[in-house]
């Protein structure tokens, strides 16, 4: 058992859209990650997540609405739903909570996806 400060391991890197895993919960892992301009369309069969900001603004776009998120707002999207995480501008710090079998990129196959048991924990 030990405390996790998020600032420190989101300090320790700083690559884009490679999340880390630093908490693992009831088969659920909380990860932090960078985020910078878009991402790819997708979706999870079977998973939630939590997308919550810690640094910047980050924006999930889904098919039918912008959802903006500041510092310290979270939002979740329900598994089966198409979403797309972009960056307006700069860099965001985003801490994700969500089962420890999701694939990143979901139901795509793309140069950004990295499996859930190749994930390095910080």
């Amino acid at each position: 058992m030990e405390k996790v400060n998020i600032k420190q391991k989101l300090d320790s890197f700083s690559e884009t859209w490679v999340p880390k895993i630093v908490g693992e919960l009831n088969g659920q892992h909380v990860k932090v990650v960078k985020f910078e301009d878009e991402y790819v369309w997708h979706h999870h069969e079977v998973e939630d997540e939590l997308f919550l900001v810690v640094e910047g603004r980050m924006e999930i776009h889904l098919r039918d609405q912008i959802v903006a998120l500041d510092p310290g707002e979270f939002f979740i999207v329900p598994r089966g739903v198409e979403h797309k995480p972009v960056v307006p501008e700069g860099l965001a710090s985003i801490l994700l909570f969500e089962p420890a079998t999701t694939r990143n990129t979901g139901n795509v196959d793309h140069g950004l996806t990295i499996e859930a048991a190749d994930l390095k924990k910080i």
